[in-house]
């Protein structure tokens, strides 16, 4: 008995001391880290995860629902994306073919309602808002500076650094885009309950606007300039620009780094479901074109569709370029292989969401899933009934 209780006032002491330590050396962050996601088994952030944070609501207006193509659900998936479905272990696949939902497959407890982790998918809709809020004049263009919202920004070029810059992905900040490192600034904006402290104690020491390099916290910032540049919480922003005109069908979630008046973790982490996710596919599709009413100038599209530099021809402004089997396409991506995949000359939208994401190389910018869903729902478009 009296050795147990030694053994555990140690291990009390212990657990004291590591929190201690946590709050001296400036990685406190990590308590909420094990607890919303280490301690429930995870090494990453996971689907679900958007009940573990405090979230602002994207409020929904008169939904329009998808229509059903007349033979919807007629072909079923190839063995191929069956496989893949299982291996990766896919919540939802979707094909939509002249804006009307040809193919719908839900998996592992999931539903048409059910909502998810967009991940990095948000990075596409914070470049929308950029769009919009250029589009109202609230922003300039892509080329004001970041300093006329946030002069303290600091290093040798912040003064450089331009909106634009940060939707491309060309902002010359100092970050480390590690997902799976406890230590890591994108694991700490993760986890930290003061993101915009965090943000704007990055230095811009690399110079801006001459390549491409993917690093969330570009997007990060961008948002908290739309939102200076607005006067709204990102969230209510994007619900009165988008969620609300495009119809969508339910409410959405953007996890906040603290409760009330905390901001939006922008760069991920809009929680809804494959459906309305893939309305912000068909806005891109329709060169901001919704029922007629133009919510998005065609320009600004345009040039988001194209990529700025030459050696990085995977990207434009917040939306990823490719090129299959002779199919010019666009799509958002997310952390775990989250989807929304565009080809307009097929006027075909496709949304998969799930839990893994398929083998990434170094000579191959995209990863290998995403050739899969393409070229699989090309081999059931096939089956048709004519």
């Amino acid at each position: 008995m009296k050795l147990l209780k030694k053994i555990t006032k140690w291990l009390v002491l212990l657990l004291a001391s590591s929190i201690l330590l946590m709050y001296i050396f400036d990685v406190d962050y990590l308590l909420r880290a094990v607890r919303t996601i280490y301690f429930k088994g995870y090494t990453t952030a996971f689907l679900e995860d958007y009940k573990e944070f405090p979230n602002r609501i994207l409020k929904k207006g008169i939904a329009q629902p998808w229509a059903l193509a007349k033979d919807y659900n007629s072909v079923v998936a190839t063995d191929k994306l069956t496989q893949t479905h299982k291996e990766l272990q896919s919540i939802a696949y979707l094909i939509i073919k002249n804006d009307s939902i040809w193919h719908e497959s839900y998996f592992d407890g999931f539903n048409v309602n059910s909502k998810t982790n967009s991940f990095s998918m948000a990075k596409s809709v914070v470049s929308a808002a950029l769009g919009k809020a250029i589009m109202q004049g609230k922003i300039k263009s892509l080329d004001q500076k970041v300093v006329d919202f946030f002069p303290e920004l600091t290093g040798t070029y912040a003064k450089e650094v331009s909106v634009g810059d940060l939707s491309s992905m060309a902002s010359g900040l100092s970050w480390d885009e590690r997902y799976y490192s406890p230590f890591s600034i994108v694991t700490r904006a993760y986890f930290d309950d003061d993101l915009k402290k965090v943000i704007l104690g990055l230095d811009v020491n690399e110079k801006p606007g001459k390549s491409f390099k993917y690093l969330s916290g570009a997007t990060q910032l961008l948002a908290m300039c739309i939102e200076k540049a607005t006067g709204m919480y990102l969230s209510d922003y994007v619900a009165k620009s988008f969620w609300q005109p495009m119809g969508a069908e339910n409410d959405a979630f953007w996890q906040l780094d603290h409760e009330n008046d905390g901001i939006e973790k922008a760069y991920c982490c809009i929680a809804s479901n494959a459906r309305d996710f893939a309305r912000f596919g068909k806005l891109y599709k329709q060169y901001g074109k919704w029922n007629g009413k133009q919510i998005l100038d065609s320009t600004f599209i345009a040039k988001s569709l194209q990529p700025r530099f030459k050696d990085s021809p995977e990207y434009g402004y917040g939306w990823w370029l490719q090129e299959i089997k002779g199919k010019k396409l666009f799509y958002m991506r997310g952390h775990l292989g989250q989807f929304v995949i565009v080809i307009p000359q097929d006027d075909l939208i496709i949304v998969r969401l799930g839990h893994l994401k398929g083998l990434q190389t170094k000579s191959d910018p995209h990863s290998n899933d995403l050739y899969i869903y393409v070229e699989e729902a090309y081999k059931m478009l096939e089956k048709r009934k004519k």
